[in-house]
């Protein structure tokens, strides 16, 4: 176990996926879930509102693996109920199918997926302070959502986004005792909840989560290979001016494979998802 924890401003703050169709895809990224396009070069586009945090790089013909680890979901955090509503009022007058709605007592949330399958969670965050804790675990539920009561919280200018960001993302893995010592005893995350065996939630400065990790439907599964559909890496960023040397030489002293690239650290969990961990 790491002496030190992450830093209470540790987040992740972007994350890449491979796609097949760049033009489909970016299409949906901002027409219907109003995202912008930053920038873009040949075959890559990266998207956010206040910020990029959603990279889309195209690989013609890549399919997505069955039973393999990879992305649940990544989750985009919306600053208030208002911007959460307002971009429910958008999926909803665009008539995008919606995967499910939730109440997790902590948060507010809606799930759907983009047209190649990646899933996504949009949500907004009670204040902290109602957040209720067991110790230094906080509680999540999974209730039905009050749809009528966040619709009714719509602002006049719902069809404009100004500032989202990557909330979190959620990976399935292979086994979560495993997953549960990179991200908790090795990166130096909480644990900040369980759902039995099957599910962790582990974040940084109290939060009550930025990475979760399931066996739902991949218990014992393969990595997907390089190049498939979904999930290429996602970034964790530490804040100062480099990623504090504890996490490397933990990482390593656990037999986990470290590559310095540009004051960056690249590794990889124990199902194969890539990680950059950067300053900021």
């Amino acid at each position: 176990m790491p002496s030190h924890g992450l830093p209470d401003g540790a987040r992740v703050t972007e994350i890449a996926l491979v796609v097949a169709d760049l033009a489909r895809e970016t299409r949906f990224y901002t027409n219907t879930l109003g995202l912008r396009e930053l920038s873009a070069a040949p075959g890559l586009v990266r998207l956010g509102a206040g910020g990029a945090f959603l990279r889309l790089e195209e690989r013609p013909g890549a399919t997505r693996p069955y039973g393999a680890t990879g992305l649940f979901h990544f989750a985009i955090l919306y600053p208030s109920r208002a911007d959460l509503a307002g971009a429910l009022r958008r999926l909803l007058d665009a008539r995008y199918p919606l995967q499910g709605a939730a109440d997790h007592l902590v948060s507010e949330a809606i799930y759907l997926a983009d047209p190649e399958g990646n899933g996504i969670e949009i949500y907004r965050d009670r204040p902290r302070d109602e957040w209720p804790m067991r110790g230094r675990e906080v509680r999540m539920a999974t209730d039905p959502l009050d749809i009528d009561g966040l619709l009714a919280a719509t602002p006049e200018t719902w069809d404009t986004l100004d500032a989202t960001r990557l909330g979190h993302v959620h990976l399935q893995v292979h086994d979560i005792p495993a997953a549960e010592t990179f991200y908790r005893d090795r990166l130096g995350f909480d644990l900040m909840a369980r759902y039995g065996r099957q599910a962790s939630f582990l974040g940084a400065g109290g939060y009550h989560h930025h990475v979760g990790v399931n066996t739902w439907s991949t218990l014992g599964a393969p990595p997907a290979p390089e190049g498939a559909l979904g999930l290429q890496w996602f970034r964790l960023e530490t804040g100062g001016e480099r990623p504090p040397d504890w996490i490397q030489a933990s990482l390593e002293s656990g037999g986990v494979t470290v590559r310095e690239e540009d004051g960056e650290l690249w590794t990889r969990d124990p199902s194969g998802h890539a990680i950059v961990i950067a300053a900021r």
